[in-house]
């Protein structure tokens, strides 16, 4: 006699995950406002849903107490902007840290809510996020009169329903073909030719390189002089650039390291958007492109502008442009190092953009 067939059913949860960071300036500008005055964040999407920051600069609360003391704070909230929406959702309010980027959580949501566009339930939390009195007395928070707030938004989705026919029914573990390739960079089994980069040499494997790079496919394997060479030197590069560039052709990831991931000068992204570009991969060159996207602020988007016009970023350059344009973008940027090393280095680039401005003003 068979065994009964037997079914399973497995629901599981949907999540999508997004952040947004509000830079304020002038900080001090605004804590004076009326209490029901507030600035908006431009809108951003997660989970197929548009949200926005509210940052209220200046909202009184009058203490419970006996001595019925008031408390000027600022108020911090996330709004869906998503007309007809009911989402559920949870959010992470934090300051960021100005001098080490690591963001400090102020106020979490104590469970998923439900969000819809309208006045009666657009915020989350209703309460003060810091007072004044603490905010000033935290330099790393509030540096040159600017704060920074991290908004980490959590979208609950419909779960997913999966029905296997029979129970015990074999799942494949997920694909780890990144990790096993990953380790024949770190052993250097097999490898059959070396780079010498600043005194550090280098063990790869050619057919690897000339899968993930058509300029390296060129020079190992082209009519080229290096194709016949085992060892080659690379100049004009720093060794731990072409590690992580060496990493992501063996896995597609960039390397979980603090060079790149607290690297608040954008230095190792620059230099690996360089690379990048010198070799081909064209993969890493977007990844770097969007990160400093992401990290634009208004002392380093001179640098990043000029990296972008070398290295053929549009993207990049596009983002630089609209910011350095707005008005009031360019008065905190004329203040910076960063301009003025633009005007005395790069007045190619310089006239370029004010081109850009003057046409966009004669379209309007």
């Amino acid at each position: 006699m068979s065994a009964p067939l037997m079914t399973r059913s497995i629901c599981i949860p949907v999540t999508k995950k997004g952040s947004h960071v509000f830079e304020i300036a002038g900080y001090s500008a605004y804590k004076c406002m009326d209490s029901d005055y507030f600035i908006n964040s431009g809108t951003f999407s997660v989970g197929g849903h548009n949200w926005y920051i509210r940052f209220q600069p200046n909202v009184v609360f009058v203490n419970a107490g006996v001595d019925g003391a008031v408390q000027h704070c600022i108020s911090v909230h996330l709004v869906l902007h998503s007309k007809g929406a009911k989402v559920r959702a949870s959010c992470d309010l934090s300051l960021v840290d100005k001098s080490t980027g690591s963001p400090w959580l102020v106020l979490r949501t104590p469970e998923p809510r439900e969000f819809k566009y309208g006045d009666t339930s657009m915020y989350f939390p209703k309460s003060a996020f810091m007072d004044h009195a603490m905010l000033e007395a935290s330099p790393a928070y509030l540096r040159d009169d600017r704060l920074v707030i991290q908004c980490d938004v959590t979208v609950i989705k419909d779960p997913r329903l999966f029905t296997n026919k029979f129970v015990g029914e074999h799942e494949p573990p997920p694909s780890n073909i990144a990790e096993h390739i990953g380790t024949l960079l770190e052993t250097g089994v097999g490898a059959d030719v070396t780079f010498a980069v600043e005194g550090e040499t280098f063990a790869a494997h050619k057919v690897i390189l000339a899968a993930r790079s058509p300029v390296l496919m060129a020079e190992l394997f082209g009519p080229m002089k290096e194709a016949r060479m085992k060892h080659l030197t690379v100049e004009d590069m720093h060794p731990d650039v072409f590690r992580a560039m060496l990493h992501f052709i063996y896995t597609d990831d960039l390397p979980n390291t603090d060079e790149i991931w607290r690297d608040h000068e954008n230095k190792m992204i620059q230099h690996l958007l360089v690379a990048a570009n010198r070799y081909d991969v064209d993969r890493l060159k977007s990844i770097c492109q969007g990160i400093l996207c992401d990290r634009l602020d208004v002392e380093n988007v001179g640098a990043t502008l000029v990296l972008a016009y070398h290295y053929n970023c549009p993207r990049l350059r596009k983002l630089c442009i609209r910011l350095i344009t707005d008005p009031k973008f360019m008065e905190a940027l004329k203040e910076t190092a960063g301009y003025r090393d633009l005007k005395t280095n790069y007045p190619d680039v310089l006239a370029d953009l004010f081109e850009v401005k003057t046409s966009n003003l004669h379209t309007k």
